[in-house]
């Protein structure tokens, strides 16, 4: 097991070089920057004003020593300076990010907790009206967009009913560290880590019920019951037991898909994380956030494989990935 960590962690290096080209390549390749939008709106800049900014910059060099530098600049831990907020790249994503973890991590234990127990139900009651049920749900949350759920949540709570906040991610006049400050955190997390995890539930239980269905017919299953095995043990012990290692082998990819996700979710409710961060920088043309944000969410995904790959290995006694 070490060893198979180890040869991945070294595989995952000519990963993040090849990726971290491409999105320079890519960030490069988009029109304007954030200066030139500052041309416009900024009265007190002129043509010479922004040539002398782009120079001291760095924007006229070549873009193999415009790469180098923030190579450079990235294996120190140095994302660059944001044009827009005229602050340190990783002084702005600091916050941002544990909201984002925070937010990715509460829809995906929401979803598990609603979607574990009907997939158990589903599966081990197949064709009964309970099953009928939540396959009509599975139906409609899979063909619902998450964003107009989300829109509609965030209407009948937050406006209609005024049972929730409709933005921010804590209330401004709570004091850092006090039971008001975090009770208020968890009060903003609500609505959007609902909206997520009600349509992250349809993979799932559509996964585990499938995986019930075809395990109760397995030969493993049958000598059980043929020994006298009691029902309820087959299930725990035999059905359930095999059925939950594809969600689990599954984990770390949507850990990765849940960050990558929340874009909509934190437009949408005006939560303060890395997906509204992106969505402004990509319209405001700040290149360093947006090469920073997507070779973040790269790294997440390599390391959700690896996670994946782990818990899959770990589950299964029968496999042991050497």
């Amino acid at each position: 097991m070490l060893k198979f960590i180890l040869r991945r962690v070294l595989i995952m290096i000519p990963q993040l070089f090849i990726l971290s080209i491409l999105i320079f390549a890519l960030a490069k390749a988009m029109p304007g920057d954030a200066l030139t939008g500052q041309l416009a709106s900024n009265p007190k800049m002129d043509p010479q004003t922004l040539h002398e900014l782009k120079e001291k910059l760095g924007m006229f060099d070549p873009p193999y020593v415009q790469y180098a530098h923030w190579i450079k600049g990235l294996v120190h831990g140095d994302l660059g300076m944001s044009v827009i907020h005229q602050i340190p790249v990783t002084q702005l994503l600091e916050g941002r990010l544990w909201n984002t973890i925070l937010l990715s991590a509460a829809i995906l234990v929401l979803s598990y907790i609603i979607s574990i127990p009907l997939g158990i139900v589903s599966g081990r009651w197949t064709d009964s009206w309970a099953d009928k049920t939540i396959v009509g749900y599975n139906y409609l949350t899979y063909a619902t967009p998450l964003f107009i759920f989300a829109l509609l949540v965030l209407f009948i709570f937050g406006f209609v009913l005024g049972w929730f906040p409709t933005s921010g991610s804590v209330d401004i006049r709570a004091e850092n560290g006090t039971f008001a400050y975090y009770l208020s955190k968890l009060n903003h997390l609500i609505l959007p880590a609902f909206s997520g995890a009600i349509i992250s539930t349809t993979y799932t239980i559509q996964m585990l019920r499938n995986e019930i269905i075809d395990t109760k017919i397995k030969d493993f299953v049958k000598t059980a019951r043929a020994k006298g095995v009691n029902e309820s043990r087959v299930y725990t012990r035999h059905i359930l037991r095999n059925s939950l290692l594809p969600i689990a082998a599954f984990l770390g990819y949507e850990i990765t898909g849940l960050i990558g996700g929340s874009v909509f979710l934190e437009s949408i409710y005006g939560y303060p994380g890395l997906g509204q961060l992106f969505v402004d920088s990509i319209s405001q043309r700040d290149f360093s956030v947006v090469t920073a944000l997507v070779m973040i969410s790269g790294f997440a995904t390599l390391v959700g494989t690896l996670l994946s790959d782990i818990i899959l290995s770990a589950v299964d006694p029968r496999i042991r990935i050497e």
